[in-house]
């Protein structure tokens, strides 16, 4: 039975109720392995936008965007304040990209967690000539509709359920876009429904990367790290689907060696 077939329910309370432990504890392994971390491949220099999740900021982000500058990359926050949950982000992050490429000529890669990757996605189908790759971190875009475990916060801030979330915005959301794509999830994500994350149908440039770990670790989660690291350091005309390195073996225990199925958990 498909991800799509069967009945998907939302997290478990008990997962949901650790989010912070487990996310505390992947934070402090993302420090001890920082060493190792900043010895991946450098980066291009381009440009790279991190977008956050729900109601978070992109103080959220500066972990990734420390990382990812030391790398050497030009990640940039997306300067929207916290969010809200609003389509209309989309429209703000599209105009300020085509600036951006228009001034510099080169594409920009987009990086982003939760509800973030939703509207990463939407930027990319939008607008595909402008983006170079997207990288999606627990972002529910084949469910966004769907109860999960912070729905309500959703209906507390706005008075509307999820459910009457404009149709017209979310009915192309699990079409992937037109660009080099990767989700990165979890199967222990307490916050959304994992099988709400992940392309169901994967392909040339189409990607699905499991870790085993938090839904609020995700952005500083030394497995999605370096999947983060190995994805930005592609060359864009001849993109290949994630492959671990020997190293990585430690980070990638499962890896199946299947095109686009990989399995990652924490030592």
């Amino acid at each position: 039975m498909s991800v799509k077939e069967k009945k998907i329910k939302q997290p478990s309370k008990l997962l949901f109720a650790t989010e912070f432990g487990r996310a505390f504890v992947e934070y402090s392994l993302f420090h001890l392995g920082k060493p190792i971390l900043n010895r991946l491949e450098k980066g291009d220099g381009h440009t790279v936008f991190v977008l956050p999740g729900f109601l978070t900021t992109d103080s959220t982000t500066v972990p990734l965007r420390n990382f990812l500058n030391e790398l050497g990359y030009n990640a940039q926050p997306w300067d929207q304040g916290r969010n809200l949950g609003h389509s209309r982000y989309v429209f703000t992050m599209l105009h300020h990209i085509h600036d951006l490429v228009e001034r510099t000529g080169e594409k920009v890669s987009l990086i982003g967690w939760s509800l973030g990757g939703v509207y990463a996605r939407e930027i990319a189908r939008q607008n595909p000539e402008n983006i170079r790759q997207v990288i999606t971190l627990g972002s529910p875009f084949r469910g966004i509709r769907e109860s999960n475990n912070v729905s309500w916060m959703y209906t507390l801030l706005t008075g509307k359920s999820v459910k009457d979330i404009e149709e017209d915005w979310t009915e192309q959301m699990d079409q992937a876009p037109p660009v080099p794509t990767t989700a990165i999830y979890s199967k222990y994500d307490g916050v959304v429904s994992w099988e709400h994350c992940v392309e169901s149908h994967e392909g040339p440039m189409t990607e699905n990367v499991e870790v085993v770990g938090s839904h609020c670790g995700l952005g500083h989660h030394p497995a999605a790290l370096a999947c983060i690291a190995d994805r930005l350091a592609q060359d864009p005309n001849h993109w290949q689907l994630f492959q671990p390195g020997f190293f990585q073996q430690y980070l990638y225990p499962y890896y199946t060696g299947k095109k686009g199925a990989v399995s990652a958990m924490m030592v």
